[in-house]
């Protein structure tokens, strides 16, 4: 692959995940200050599980199909921040779901698009992806120290406004107008027959007979619910405790996940997979705790170290996974094992998880007399999940078998 061309893709994936990383952190305390509910706090954020559970439907039915890559990513990004930029004059809870549901419909098709993009152009993507898509969470990384450096240029929290709304939406159409720059992409599936079971990763139902491989789609559904909790509630808890920058803050979870990537092979080789996926789901127990009994002050560490293990709590549970399934499933349904883990976390897992803490944080407001939400019972929020990853963990010790995989890394 020519520079010119990496340089190209990786300016694409910085700017892919920038976006992304621009609203969703931030918007929990946005919309805490519209006055949403517990409930609706958690409708908003399902609509990041239902955008990716219509994004194989998209991708396979329409962008693979009938139009080049590179085009179809520019109009979603294009249509996509003009939405985006129209959520920021909505204050109904009801209306705020719809408008987000249309974005997320946008944006979620555009990941796999964009690693289309990317693969298309790759002599030998398994050396030359990584180094593309590291670019995607530096991005994500920048995005938050944006927001930091715009709260200290204008002297004021930007958290709980809608400029981080419009920051992403600037930057969607300004990205989605760069995408009709990139190299042709042209449609792979246009002479093929499309089927929405496969689509869906239901080709590869049947390798869920397989105990160990059931357990980890389930497991990996079930550890969704935990980790809403921290996607959806972290930048509001640190906003209420105090914390100055915090979406600047949570950008450490990025920055560990980076290493962490990096030193996988060496885990695998060391671990294998059930030590690892058992070394993550403890990760998610330790975090919680933390930040139910840490405090802003002298024990402000507790949250810092929360924040730090993002990297181990993502990779060695949800790529681990990936490479897991990716070497169980036979060659003809990798794709189809790959969609149906991908729904069950990312659509299923997460919408679940979005329902279930929407209720459990409504159910620890605090309210002053006039029915005001004035703050949050954060340590039951936060013992909640942890309960709920202990569970998960259990499972994984009893029922999963270890296998040595070290060769697919």
């Amino acid at each position: 692959m020519k520079a010119r061309i990496f340089w190209a893709l990786g300016a694409m994936m910085f700017f892919q995940f920038f976006v992304w990383g621009c609203w969703y952190v931030t918007m929990g305390a946005y919309i805490n200050e519209l006055g949403f509910n517990g409930v609706q706090f958690g409708w908003a954020y399902s609509t990041t599980a239902l955008g990716a559970i219509f994004a194989p439907l998209v991708v396979g039915i329409i962008a693979d199909r009938y139009f080049e890559g590179q085009k179809i990513l520019g109009f979603l990004h294009i249509v996509g921040g003009i939405i985006l930029y129209v959520v920021t004059f909505i204050t109904s809870p009801q209306a705020f779901f719809w408008i987000m549901l249309l974005y997320t419909i946008c944006y979620m098709p555009t990941l796999a698009i964009a690693n289309a993009v990317a693969f298309n152009q790759m002599d030998d993507p398994k050396s030359e992806f990584p180094k593309v898509r590291v670019f995607g969470t530096i991005g994500w990384i920048i995005s938050g120290l944006t927001i930091l450096l715009l709260t200290k240029t204008l002297g004021y929290n930007i958290e709980p406004t809608s400029l981080p709304f419009k920051v992403g939406a600037v930057i969607s159409i300004l990205l989605g107008l760069y995408c009709f720059s990139l190299p042709r992409t042209p449609p792979k599936g246009k002479s093929t027959e499309v089927s929405i079971k496969s689509l869906l990763g239901l080709d590869a139902w049947d390798l869920m007979k397989d105990r160990s491989f059931a357990v980890m789609i389930i497991g990996s559904l079930l550890i969704c619910i935990p980790l809403t909790f921290y996607y959806n509630s972290t930048n509001l808890f640190l906003n209420e405790e105090g914390i100055e920058g915090a979406a600047g803050i949570m950008t450490m979870g990025q920055m560990s996940e980076i290493i962490f990537l990096l030193l996988m092979p060496l885990f695998f080789k060391r671990l294998g997979v059930k030590k690892m996926i058992l070394i993550g789901v403890l990760a998610w127990i330790l975090r919680y705790i933390l930040f139910a009994y840490g405090n802003s002050e002298e024990l402000i560490f507790m949250y810092y170290t929360a924040i730090i293990l993002h990297g181990v709590c993502f990779d060695f549970f949800f790529v681990t996974g990936q490479i897991y399934v990716e070497h169980k499933a036979p060659e003809r349904l990798r794709s189809s094992a790959q969609g149906l883990i991908t729904i069950a976390t990312y659509g299923i897992g997460m919408f679940i998880g979005s329902m279930v803490q929407g209720h459990v944080q409504g159910a620890q407001e605090i309210v002053d007399a006039s029915n005001e939400i004035t703050g949050h019972n954060w340590t039951n929020i936060w013992i909640f999940p942890a309960i709920l990853a202990a569970i998960v963990f259990v499972v994984f010790a009893i029922f999963f078998k270890d296998e040595k995989i070290v060769e697919a890394v």
